[in-house]
């Protein structure tokens, strides 16, 4: 049995801001319409598993309450993956990774986040005496080696590589280009699922010219680079696939994506945004990209990583990306596969894809997949 991991299937919600039109849903209802969805699409009627990425959800395994929701059925388990940023695509090779190793042949992957109804989460009091002391966010590695917050540390990885406010500007001006451009011209409809009565992503802007954008001041350092123009948004959103065999793909007659390769990688937590390099550069050894989906947290850092990897910018996120589109975390690994799909799959295009994106505590994770069928 060739047990080579395909994506057949995928389908992501409209991307929306933070208390934007999507803000009243949970996240086991903006994925379970997705869920279902995609194996519509594929015309499957059962799974042997449910992965999804979470970061900021209110616990309880979300993956398995939304594949109930989905009408999965009670047999139908689910897993809830947390390795912050990079969770939707870590729950893509994991799926990946369990039809590697035998333990079934369908599996539904992907993320989902939803800040927007996110639980408020507090410190417990030491005492009676004390009040709770509300976070923002877990600690991502121990304060003694330095655990900046995402701004700060994206400041950091730019000035260090020597990437100019000028070049983050005009990098996140082509990415709301690139992003207005899809949307009038109907790229995204094929893969995207309405939810909430919405239908299209909420953050792209159009005329962000690089005149404009250099207009806006440092949002996390004062001599910092990184603005609200050139970095992401604070984002609603899910984005499922569906992953077989090769085996099952050539007996439906689909085409698809072939997973090449994946790696993992860590890097200086201080230095977070450089986390996929290590394992880009690995699987850039074998491969060399026609497309290339990377989630642009921010313009300096994913310019930073690229040159670090020899990657030509022009080549990264044709339709835009995280800039443009947002950043809903627990999913955005898993909208690059979707976007990948649409580029290679639905749109008969380049053969050989690369997804990647660093992660908070100096995580990364980087796949390489081919167009089949």
């Amino acid at each position: 049995m060739n047990r080579t991991p395909v994506v057949i299937a995928a389908r992501r919600t409209p991307i929306g801001e933070a208390g934007g039109r999507l803000r009243h849903l949970p996240v086991d209802r903006l994925a379970a319409p997705v869920l279902r969805a995609v194996l519509d699409d594929a015309a499957v009627d059962a799974v042997d598993d449910v992965l999804l990425g979470n970061v900021l959800g209110p616990g309880g395994n979300p993956a398995r309450v939304a594949a109930l929701r989905a009408g999965l059925g009670e047999a139908t388990p689910g897993m809830t993956i947390d390795r912050q940023c990079a969770s939707g695509l870590t729950a893509i090779t994991t799926a990946a990774a369990m039809i590697r190793g035998g333990v079934g042949e369908w599996f539904l992957a992907g993320g989902v986040e939803s800040p927007s109804t996110a639980p408020w989460r507090a410190w417990r009091p030491r005492s009676a005496a004390e009040p709770p002391r509300f976070y923002g966010r877990a600690p991502f590695a121990p304060a003694e080696i330095g655990d900046p917050d995402m701004g700060p540390a994206a400041d950091l990885v730019a000035a260090e590589a020597g990437i100019s406010r000028q070049r983050q500007d005009a990098f996140a001006a082509r990415s709301h280009a690139r992003a207005v451009a899809a949307q009038q011209a109907g790229r995204f409809a094929a893969e995207m699922v309405p939810v909430g009565g919405v239908a299209a992503d909420e953050r792209p802007r159009d005329g962000f010219t690089a005149e404009r954008l250099a207009r806006f001041r440092p949002a996390f350092t004062p001599d910092g680079t990184a603005t609200a123009a050139n970095s992401c948004g604070i984002n609603d959103g899910a984005a499922v696939v569906l992953v077989t065999t090769e085996e099952q793909r050539r007996r439906l007659g689909l085409p698809g994506l072939r997973l090449l390769g994946w790696r993992t990688s860590g890097v200086d937590p201080n230095r977070l945004g450089l986390g996929a390099v290590p394992a880009m550069r690995e699987l850039l050894t074998r491969h060399t990209p026609e497309v290339v989906e990377f989630n642009e947290a921010f313009a300096g850092q994913t310019l930073a990583c690229l040159d670090a990897v020899g990657v030509d910018e022009q080549l990264v996120s044709p339709d835009g990306g995280a800039v443009a589109l947002g950043h809903p975390w627990g999913a955005s690994g898993a909208v690059l596969v979707v976007r990948l799909f649409s580029r290679m799959v639905r749109a008969d295009g380049a053969r050989i894809g690369l997804a990647a994106l660093s992660s908070g505590g100096g995580l990364g994770v980087a796949t390489m997949w081919e167009r089949v069928g």
